[in-house]
């Protein structure tokens, strides 16, 4: 039977969806198309229909997980004006710790990105600078007088966001390989860290005044 134009796309998303999620929770090698095609509902032959590769597949979920995780974090953030400090307490959370697959793509894949180099490895590029942009607007936005007009990062936001993603990444890699050996350790990694981030961003004309 003949599939609609709409109904097609929506088997792509559907796919894109479910290996975004896949991919985060096992890593590249451990996902077979069979895994991704039963997860979007779908038959194996039909992946093929939309995706001229696996390795067309991989890049396109992870560009989709990179878009997905900045959702996630974003509905994390009830206030402009306390946006970055509620997106640090979001991505170091036990929810977030716990949730992979509908986490940061960084923290889940990024070694299995660096093995792969290519395309894969640009992806990430410009997922990892997007989240460096979106971190220095926000800090910048921090720092900036309430009621203003919408700063411009400096080279120093830049800096501080760079610091910033390197320490939230790193963090919830450490809080999630603890996690089950020494939980006390992981939370104490995660609270600790998001301490270190607030001492780094200081309290801003911006910032939030509330705990």
């Amino acid at each position: 039977m003949k599939v609609s134009k709409a109904q097609a796309a929506e088997n792509r998303q559907g796919i894109l969806d479910a290996a975004a999620r896949l991919y985060r929770e096992r890593g590249l090698t451990g996902v077979g198309v069979a895994d991704i095609t039963r997860e979007a509902g779908l038959t194996h032959g039909g992946l093929y229909r939309h995706f001229e590769s696996k390795d067309a597949l991989v890049r396109e979920a992870c560009a989709r997980a990179f878009d997905g995780s900045t959702d996630t974090l974003d509905h994390a953030t009830p206030t402009a004006a306390s946006h970055v400090d509620d997106r640090i307490r979001a991505y170091l959370s036990p929810r977030h710790r716990d949730a992979p697959g509908i986490g940061c793509p960084i923290a889940a894949l990024a070694m299995d990105a660096a093995r792969a180099g290519g395309p894969l490895s640009e992806v990430f590029a410009q997922g990892i600078e997007n989240n460096i942009a979106r971190y220095a607007q926000l800090i910048a936005e921090r720092n900036a007088p309430q009621g203003g007009p919408a700063p411009t990062p400096r080279a120093e936001d830049r800096a501080q966001a760079m610091q910033v993603l390197a320490t939230l990444v790193g963090g919830l890699l450490l809080a999630r390989a603890t996690a089950a050996g020494r939980p006390v350790l992981s939370e104490a990694l995660l609270t600790t860290l998001q301490a270190q981030l607030f001492d780094l961003l200081g309290e801003g004309p911006g910032a939030a005044t509330g705990g």
